[in-house]
């Protein structure tokens, strides 16, 4: 016989806010998978059935159970990930690409690694990192197009929050 679930119960706001969390398109899907387990715990479901249901493991449905029970929905969000913190912040990385998109060096006909290095600050490897991360090739012209999309720098930021957030378990990316 196995261990005890345990058991949770829901304040109105708590299961109003998993309900969100689980259906809402801008969720992380490892976020929104963990308010489903906490709502299906909620409903007395075993552990068993909810990781047939959500597709994750006995054992990864029942440390989000119990972290629920302990730390409520503030427990559902990851911890963070061990290793040195990022030196290139979001608005940096936001910025390379914005200036390498938008504008021209010059005396010259396209941004180089060392040119926007130098004209941002960052390292020289760092920019290389970047525009590697969102396949930019400013120096490829005939191939190089600016996004006339209204909504790019939104879709921009959307890109540079993923790819920030799994560089923060990736060390030696993006680290300036």
């Amino acid at each position: 016989m196995g261990k005890t679930a345990v058991g949770i119960d829901l304040t109105p706001g708590e299961r109003r806010e998993l309900e969100s969390l689980a259906s809402r398109r801008r969720t992380a899907q490892g976020l929104a998978q963990r308010a489903r387990i906490a709502l299906l715990a909620a409903e007395g479901v075993e552990n068993k059935d909810i990781s047939l249901r959500v597709g994750a493991a006995p054992n990864t449905v029942g440390k989000w159970r119990r972290r629920f029970a302990e730390h409520r929905v503030e427990g559902l969000y990851d911890e963070p990930r061990p290793g040195a913190p990022r030196k290139v912040t979001d608005e940096q990385v936001e910025s390379v690409i914005v200036k390498t998109l938008e504008s021209q060096p010059s005396g010259a006909t396209h941004w180089s690694t060392r040119s926007m290095a130098k004209a941002s600050g960052l390292s020289q490897t760092a920019i290389s990192r970047i525009w590697r991360a969102f396949a930019l090739q400013p120096h490829r012209s005939e191939t190089f197009k600016l996004s006339r999309d209204p909504l790019f720098v939104d879709k921009v930021r959307d890109i540079v929050g993923l790819y920030l957030g799994a560089t923060a378990s990736c060390p030696g990316i993006v680290r300036g």
